[in-house]
C-alpha cells in the first residue's frame, strides 16, 4: 500500500480556474499528512513522533491547515491521540483520501454552477486532515474540509471509536464521501455571507439554511442531508418546537448535535433555516435577487433578520409575538433560602448552605455564576456546588462569608431548561454583619 500511495503524491495539488477568476482547490495537506503518518507510526518514541508530526505536517501545511487548526483548536496532542487510538480507522480511510482529485473536478463544476446564480467572490478550498472534530467549516475566504470525516464511507472501520465519537458511526454509514461536492458548495456559500456565527439559534439556523438552500439551487439536486427530508415530513411538529426556543443563544438541541433529542434526528436546525429560505424563494418574483438577498443579509441585525423571516410567512405569528412568548417562558429564580439574617437584615458571616429555587426544572448539565456590578472584589465565591435537587428545580451551593463585607453573585444564562431556554439573570446582593 505504501508504494502505491507514494506514486500518487505528485498529483495531489489541484488549482482550478473559473470564469470569474481563480479559485484554487488545494489538496497538498493530504499527502503531507500521510508522509508524516508513516514516519510517526514507524517509531515508538513519543517525543520523536510529536516532532515528526510538527515538522512534516504542521510546519509544511497550507494556510488552510493552519486555519483549520485555529478554528478547531487542534494541538499536536490531539493528532497523536487520534493516530495512536484508531489505527484501523486510519488504515481504512486512507484509500478514500486518494480519490481527492476526482472529487476536486466535481467540486469545480459545482462552483461554476453557483457562480451562474450569484456573482461570488473568489474563495479557496483546502482539503486538510484533522483530528476528528470537523468535516467542514469556513474562515473568511477559505473553505476548510476535514477529509478524515468528509471523505469517509461505510467501509471505514469505526469500532475503535469511544462513545463520544459514536455519532460518527452513524454519519459514516451514510457514505458522506458521495456528498462531498455538495458539502463543498454549501461551505463555499458560507464564504460569501456577512457572518457565519449567529448570536441566536434562529440566526445560526438561517445562516446554515441559506448555505444549504443555495447549494441545492446551484447544483440542481435535493439536499443529501437527512435533516432536510425528515424536516419536510415533520414540518408542523418541528415548527412548533422551534418557535418556542428560537431566540435562545444556545444551539445544542438543533445544530451540530447528535440524534438524542425528541425527534431522533440530528441537526434539525438546518431544516428550519432551509424551510424559511425555501418560503422566501418561492414567493420571490426575481429568483436571482432572492438568492442575492439571502446571501447578503446582515443576519445578526435582529431587525433585518426578523423582517426577513416575517416576509416568508413561514410561522403563523409575527416574530415579535413569538419572541414575547419566549421571554415570558424563561425560568426565573423564585426564592433563595439558607442565609441566616440577623439584626437590620444583614447576613451572619460564616458558612452557609444556600438553596436557590427556580420557577421550573432546569438541565443539570449546565450552570454558571458571574461577577456582579460591584466588581470582582465583591464576588461571593461558591465553595462547593452540592448539586441540583432531584426534580431538578433548585441548586444547592456552599459559601463561606467574611464579616462586614458586601457580596454579589449573578446567576447567569448558562442555567437553562432542557429546551435550552435560558434563565433570566439574577443578582444575589447581600451584606454581612459582625
Amino acid at each position: 500500500m505504501k508504494k502505491s500511495i507514494c506514486l500518487l503524491l505528485s498529483v495531489f495539488t489541484v488549482t482550478t480556474a473559473f470564469s470569474q477568476g481563480k479559485s484554487p482547490i488545494v489538496t497538498t495537506d493530504i499527502p503531507l499528512f500521510w508522509n508524516a503518518y508513516d514516519a510517526v507510526t514507524a517509531t515508538t518514541d513519543s517525543s520523536r513522533q510529536a516532532a515528526l508530526l510538527q515538522t512534516m505536517y504542521f510546519d509544511k501545511g497550507s494556510a488552510g491547515l493552519k486555519a483549520m487548526m485555529e478554528a478547531r483548536r487542534y494541538t499536536v496532542k490531539d493528532y497523536m491521540n487520534a493516530i495512536r487510538r484508531y489505527p484501523e480507522f486510519w488504515k481504512t480511510i486512507r484509500p478514500n483520501m486518494m480519490k481527492v482529485d476526482k472529487y476536486a473536478a466535481e467540486i469545480q463544476k459545482g462552483i461554476t454552477a453557483f457562480k451562474k446564480i450569484y456573482p461570488a467572490k473568489p474563495a479557496s478550498i483546502y482539503f486538510t486532515v484533522g483530528a476528528m472534530r470537523s468535516n467542514g467549516t469556513t474562515q473568511a475566504d477559505k473553505v476548510l474540509i476535514g477529509a478524515e470525516i468528509a471523505m469517509a464511507d461505510s467501509s471505514v472501520v469505526t469500532t475503535e471509536f469511544p462513545d463520544q465519537l459514536g455519532y460518527l458511526k452513524t454519519f459514516f454509514s451514510s457514505n458522506p464521501i458521495k456528498d462531498l461536492p455538495f458539502l463543498n458548495i454549501h461551505e463555499y456559500v458560507h464564504t460569501q455571507q456577512k457572518s457565519t456565527i449567529g448570536e441566536l439559534l434562529l440566526t445560526q439556523c438561517v445562516i446554515e439554511g441559506v448555505a444549504e438552500f443555495v447549494a441545492v439551487k446551484a447544483m440542481g439536486i435535493p439536499s443529501p442531508n437527512p435533516p432536510i427530508a425528515f424536516g419536510k415530513a415533520n414540518d408542523i411538529a418541528l415548527k412548533e418546537a422551534f418557535s418556542k426556543c428560537m431566540f435562545s443563544p444556545f444551539t445544542d438541541n438543533w445544530l451540530y448535535n447528535n440524534a438524542k433529542n425528541a425527534f431522533g434526528m440530528r441537526d434539525l436546525g438546518y431544516y428550519m433555516g432551509y424551510a424559511i429560505c425555501e418560503k422566501y424563494y418561492e414567493q420571490a418574483k426575481d429568483k436571482k435577487a432572492a438568492i442575492k438577498s439571502m446571501i447578503e443579509l446582515d443576519y445578526n441585525n435582529e431587525s433585518l433578520l426578523y423582517q426577513f423571516v416575517d416576509s416568508t410567512h413561514y410561522f403563523d405569528q409575527p416574530v415579535s409575538v413569538l419572541k414575547a412568548a419566549y421571554e415570558a417562558s424563561r425560568p426565573v429564580v423564585s426564592s433563595i433560602s439558607g442565609f441566616d439574617k440577623g439584626f437590620g437584615g444583614v447576613v451572619a458571616p460564616g458558612k452557609h448552605q444556600i438553596v436557590i429555587q427556580f420557577s421550573q426544572p432546569l438541565d443539570k448539565r449546565f450552570r454558571n455564576f458571574e461577577i456582579g456590578p460591584a466588581g470582582e472584589s465583591a464576588v461571593m465565591r461558591v465553595q462547593k456546588v452540592v448539586g441540583f435537587t432531584t426534580n431538578p428545580s433548585a441548586i444547592i451551593v456552599d459559601v463561606d462569608l467574611l464579616p462586614n463585607k458586601h457580596y454579589q453573585l449573578v446567576l447567569g444564562e448558562e442555567f437553562r431548561t432542557k429546551e435550552s431556554i435560558p434563565l433570566r439573570k439574577y443578582l444575589i446582593d447581600i451584606t454581612t454583619g459582625e
